[in-house]
Order: C-alpha cells, then sequence, then structure tokens
C-alpha cells in the first residue's frame, strides 16, 4: 500500500489510526478491531461520512491524486490568506513611530501653551 495513503488523517483526530484504516477500506481487519472502528464510526459523523466517501472510489490510484489536490488547494489557500495578513499588518517603519510621537508632543505643548494664555 502507497505511504502517501496512510498520511489521509495525519492532521485530524489522533484516536483514528490510518493504517487500521486503509486495512477497514480494503477488507484487512477483522475482529475486534474490525468492531472498534465500526463503534468509532457509529459515534464519529466526520470518519463516517469521509469512510464512506473513500469507499465509493472505484480506482485507488486516484486517492493518491485526490489527496495531491487537496494539499495543492489547502497550501494555496493558506498563502493568500497569509499575504492578506502581512498586507494589512501596519509595516514596521521607525518613521510612522516618529510621526505619531512628534504630533502627540506638539498637542501637549499646544495644550499647556493655550492653558497658560487663557489664565
Amino acid at each position: 500500500m502507497n505511504k502517501d495513503w496512510l498520511n489521509i488523517l495525519s492532521n485530524s483526530n489522533k484516536d483514528i489510526d490510518n493504517q487500521q484504516l486503509m486495512d477497514y477500506l480494503s477488507g484487512k481487519l477483522s475482529g475486534e478491531a474490525l468492531h472498534e472502528l465500526e463503534r468509532s464510526m457509529a459515534d464519529n459523523a466526520f470518519l463516517n461520512d469521509a469512510v464512506e466517501g473513500l469507499q465509493q472510489l472505484k480506482n485507488k490510484k486516484d486517492m493518491e491524486t485526490y489527496v495531491e489536490q487537496l494539499n495543492a488547494a489547502m497550501l494555496k489557500n493558506l498563502d493568500k490568506k497569509k499575504n492578506r495578513r502581512l498586507r494589512r499588518r501596519l509595516k514596521d517603519d521607525p518613521w510612522i513611530y516618529l510621526a505619531i510621537v512628534l504630533v502627540l508632543g506638539f498637542c501637549i505643548v499646544a495644550y499647556f501653551l493655550i492653558t497658560r494664555l487663557i489664565k
């Protein structure tokens, strides 16, 4: 069995053993392990949907292609979000901080001058 197939759920629920899932799909699982996985599927709707979707694949070679496409789309989406977040962030420009300090300083000096002139 291809090693890439075993990483389908690598970042998801840690209670699910990927090898056990692939053995279930290929019909190699039996006994207590089979019943345990089926109980987990009954308790977890996401796992149940994932197994049903994987069972519908006629050609197991397609599974590797789907995983690669999903990973590429996910990385592209994450990269887009990261770039958007970086553009929104205030750049670390010392001139901006200096301008803010100068404006605040002028405001404070102006306040004291106005209050002294009024007295």
